[in-house]
């Protein structure tokens, strides 16, 4: 029995158990409830903790767990005022939802995405001339089934799909075709075209899709008229919602919504629970709204796993009967092996995960490392390293890791590579200024040749302590002229958006020095940036008005999400940690694109690929 809240409290706080955060929430119930009992102020400073671990409730199977003095949560947390029932007090600042106690705002945020997704699912009618146009664009294929062509089906007859798919399995190239298609029947007999928006959780996801899409429009075999009707501007949630400053809300709501006809959201793993209510809020009920990415990877840096709750039954498919015969007439597919029509719910039949690969192949290391990691098999992950000569596990010391990142190993390439490609290829004095823009071209993507990722920011192992000693190492090769401040070849970050610069959260520059228009030279920081056709170019912008930037030789893993390396290392720390998991993992492995080393002992390999993250969560529920 806890007799005295406040004592429990700060003995918490003191054997960091709880954060100050936490504390500040519960000691907030006292002065809504001056006679609360200590109990509830347990149990809401441990919900407050699991929220800052990324989960949307707590299990009272877990209040227990964390705390057996309590006793039975169920008695004390439905007597009191602060806790309501689903539909209960709407004032009270708790929900206790069955088993899951929920901070009323995650609540609500929860309701709303079930709610607009349950009122999404269905079939909608579909062209007569669908089957025609999926085989157009689709043309035979030996991989059989093909997952793409049967997205894009189930895509097109449903105001709500979710695509997902590792490294290489087309997702973009399938959502491509899928516009494609829909503007296709939908310009078909005189009709009208789709306001097509098409949107991503991070200014570099956006631009990298931005990117991809506007290649592949181009190879799209559809009518001029239809590829024009695609557009190429990718931009962020944020900015599409119409952020403003000082406040949760946005200018686009149930109220103001949306003026559009699909929406694609790229990178769906990286978008938390709130952004996700906040979007459907502001769709328009007719609206089509497609989300893709990987399940597998990490889940967003706040509260919530909505794409990993959406697909968490992908794997098996659980088409019911009706929609395996519905894919088998307008597909020719057969997905039999995916059906189960005792199990079926209507969230499957709007979820098509892409299974085969075309970038990682049978004789691929890192491809087998993937799925090695994502089975959970730390043996199976350990002996692909003594099997595939694109994977390599080196010395995870401090020293050796700074080596590595600066020479790199066996012909894959380390930071040294770019910083003499950019002294090699560098332009004689009077340059045009093509010639320096493909020389800035030229240094970012020698220096996306190789990428160190790290777990954490912190600690000896961390993005902070890894970026000064790599700094140290070049400079003391004689790579670079300086450790701090502005220096030919320092790479940097953006760490948020400059709307003014047209730059974002994430994107990445490399200083040069370049003529300064008065017979000078000067230092300037080269990005790309995409134009208004969608095309690549490179931006000089003066260092001077770069606020909100960071020296990245090293990045977290959460950074990189978005981006592909030549070669990436992965540097783990040497003692076991809560942020060691296997989508942590997984997602360092697939951002290489040629090869792959990992930074650590063995058995932290094997700890990490066997730790799942679980966060906890009551959408599917509410969905299935």
């Amino acid at each position: 029995m806890i007799a005295d809240g406040v004592a429990w409290l700060d003995q918490a706080l003191a054997e960091g158990r709880i954060e100050r955060v936490d504390r500040a929430f519960a000691r907030f119930l006292r002065t809504l409830d001056p006679a609360v009992d200590p109990r509830v102020q347990v149990a809401a400073a441990l919900l407050s903790r699991e929220l800052g671990e990324g989960h949307i409730c707590m299990p009272l199977t877990t209040l227990r767990e964390r705390e057996p003095a309590l006793g039975d949560p169920s008695l004390f947390l439905s007597s009191t005022p602060l806790v309501a029932s689903a539909d209960g007090d709407p004032s009270a600042p708790l929900v206790l939802d069955h088993d899951l106690l929920y901070m009323r705002r995650f609540w609500r945020d929860e309701s709303r995405v079930a709610q607009a997704i349950v009122g999404r699912l269905g079939v909608q009618p579909v062209h007569p001339d669908l089957p025609a146009e999926l085989e157009r664009l689709f043309p035979s294929d030996d991989v059989r089934p093909d997952w793409q062509k049967i997205a894009c089906a189930l895509a097109a007859r449903s105001r709500f799909a979710v695509i997902t798919g590792g490294p290489g399995t087309g997702k973009t190239t399938t959502v491509v075709r899928l516009l494609g298609l829909l503007q296709t029947l939908a310009l078909r007999e005189g009709g009208s075209r789709l306001r097509i928006r098409l949107a991503a959780p991070t200014g570099k996801a956006a631009a990298r899709l931005n990117a991809s899409i506007a290649g592949q429009v181009a190879q799209l075999q559809v009518d001029p008229a239809v590829k024009q009707a695609i557009p190429a501007e990718v931009t962020t949630l944020h900015r599409l919602l119409g952020s403003r400053p000082d406040t949760r809300a946005f200018r686009h709501d149930a109220e103001n919504p949306l003026h559009l006809d699909v929406l694609v959201i790229d990178e769906a793993s990286m978008i938390d629970l709130e952004m996700m209510a906040a979007t459907l809020d502001a769709l328009p009920p007719t609206a089509r709204l497609v989300l893709l990415g990987d399940k597998d990877q990490l889940s967003s840096v706040e509260a919530g796993a909505v794409l990993g709750d959406l697909c968490a039954r992908a794997d098996v498919g659980h088409y019911s009967l009706a929609t395996r015969d519905w894919i088998a007439a307008a597909c020719e597919e057969d997905v039999s092996a995916w059906t189960d029509g005792d199990s079926a719910r209507a969230l499957d039949q709007h979820v098509a995960m892409l299974r085969h690969s075309r970038r990682f192949g049978s004789d691929s290391g890192i491809g087998a490392l993937a799925t090695a990691i994502n089975q959970g098999d730390a043996h199976a992950a350990r002996a692909v390293f003594a099997s595939f000569a694109d994977v390599t596990l080196g010395a995870p010391s401090p020293a050796a890791i700074a080596t590595l990142a600066i020479e790199g190993r066996d012909g894959a390439p380390g930071y040294r590579h770019y910083l003499d490609a950019i002294e090699n290829t560098r332009p004689s004095v009077g340059a045009s200024e093509d010639e320096l823009m493909q020389w800035g071209r030229g240094a970012l993507r020698a220096y996306a040749g190789f990428q160190l990722l790290c777990a954490t920011r912190l600690g000896e192992h961390g993005v902070l302590a890894q970026n000064a000693r790599i700094a140290q190492g070049l400079l003391d090769r004689g790579l670079i002229e300086a450790t701090g401040g502005w220096y030919e070849g320092r790479p940097v970050m953006l760490t948020r958006n400059d709307y003014a610069l047209g730059l974002m959260n994430g994107d990445v520059g490399v200083t040069l020095w370049v003529p300064d228009g008065r017979g000078g030279m000067a230092l300037r920081v080269a990005f790309s940036v995409m134009d208004e056709h969608g095309g690549e170019r490179i931006r000089f912008v003066v260092p001077s008005r770069l606020v909100a930037v960071e020296t990245v030789y090293a990045m977290t893993v959460h950074k990189s999400q978005g981006s592909e390396f030549e070669h990436t290392a992965l540097a783990l720390p040497p003692e076991p940690s809560p942020v060691l998991t296997r989508e942590l993992v997984y997602t360092g492995v697939t951002r290489a694109r040629r090869w792959f080393t990992l930074l650590a002992a063995p058995d932290i390999l094997g700890y990490a690929v066997q730790r799942k993250t679980q966060r906890a969560s009551g959408l599917l529920r509410r969905l299935l």
